[in-house]
């Protein structure tokens, strides 16, 4: 089977598993050391890194045994699942994500539309094994949610899930209107890398930091000091704020977390359309466009308005089932 062998071939070479290599090295050693498992929450990523690598090597030495003993069930299903990690060439391809869902107009109604969003890609994070903890979360006034930001931590996170930034449609019969008209909401998905420290150059002379009473759960001991974090950079604008953790400093490092990837998106977008100006091509703003429609009424239907990938199945959809429709989306960029 030399079309399979040079496959695999390939893929070796798309992975640089001689890089891999040396991670999982490099992740070992500091594992050995003393005080590795003094911050539990880091030193418990970097295991599930250490184990996705590995994951990662094993799956092609594994199909070089399959071809070598003539196996071929589930040879090309496996084929194709490693095919498409090659895709993600991106600088951050690999990183964790900070992943918001923001309810856009129309009230009530697209509030109850973020909170199906916010439900939709927790099972999709579910299904991926990715684990995921919230960042901060703003409820709706009658029902829903008006935003909600996760880090999401995961092998390939940011390369499987940057092209679901963008505006989400949805059209159905209203369930919060008596003669259940029709009715069409909005919602927006950001997506950024969580980009590390030495990458991107903040300096605190251009912080504003400012520190209230956490709202959200932990109970009596969380109110009692001020834990909620909000961080304004003074050059750009751009405000971040956390109030998920316990304690002050880890939302300091989580607000960072996030004006470092806000930060570095900017920079990307600039590039982007420098680029488009300089081949002659039209600009567009980054987060306005609408990338995907969700008919629930008067027929089913869920359409991918950059692929045209549509499937009938809204529930699965609605589920998490995003794999096919990500897939083809991702596929079709490179």
């Amino acid at each position: 089977m030399p079309e399979v062998s040079q496959r695999i071939t390939d893929i070796k070479k798309k992975l640089n598993l001689d890089q891999k290599t040396q991670e999982i090295a490099q992740i070992q050693a500091e594992s050995e050391q003393p005080t590795f498992w003094q911050d539990h929450q880091a030193a418990a990523l970097k295991m599930k890194t250490l184990a996705d690598l590995k994951a990662e090597i094993e799956e092609v030495e594994e199909l070089e045994i399959m071809l070598e003993l003539g196996e071929t069930n589930d040879l090309e299903k496996r084929l194709q699942k490693l095919e498409l990690k090659t895709f993600f060439a991106g600088t951050y391809d690999a990183a964790d994500v900070i992943f918001s869902i923001h309810s856009g107009q129309g009230g009530t109604e697209a509030m109850d539309w973020a909170s199906m969003l916010q439900r939709m890609y927790q099972r999709f994070f579910e299904k991926k094994s990715w684990p995921f903890d919230l960042v901060e979360e703003t409820p709706g006034d009658e029902a829903g949610i008006k935003s909600v930001t996760y880090r999401v931590h995961g092998r390939y996170a940011y390369g499987y899930l940057k092209h679901e930034a963008g505006t989400h449609r949805l059209v159905r019969q209203s369930p919060f209107n008596a003669d259940n008209l029709r009715q069409t909401s909005f919602a927006l998905v950001e997506v950024l890398p969580i980009i590390k420290d030495s990458d991107v150059e903040v300096k605190e002379s251009d912080l504003e930091w400012q520190f209230t009473h956490s709202s959200g759960h932990g109970g009596q001991n969380v109110q009692k000091v001020s834990t909620a974090v909000r961080l304004r950079h003074i050059p750009t604008g751009i405000i971040t704020t956390a109030q998920s953790e316990r304690y002050q400093e880890q939302n300091r490092q989580i607000a960072l977390d996030i004006l470092r990837a806000k930060l570095w998106t900017l920079e990307e977008e600039k590039r982007k359309l420098e680029q488009q100006r300089l081949k002659g091509g039209r600009t567009q703003a980054a987060w306005g466009t609408q990338i995907r429609s969700y008919v629930l009424h008067p027929y089913k239907m869920v359409k991918d308005l950059r692929t045209d990938y549509e499937t009938s199945n809204t529930e699965a959809i609605l589920d998490g089932e995003l794999d096919q429709m990500i897939e083809a989306e991702i596929k079709a960029v490179v």
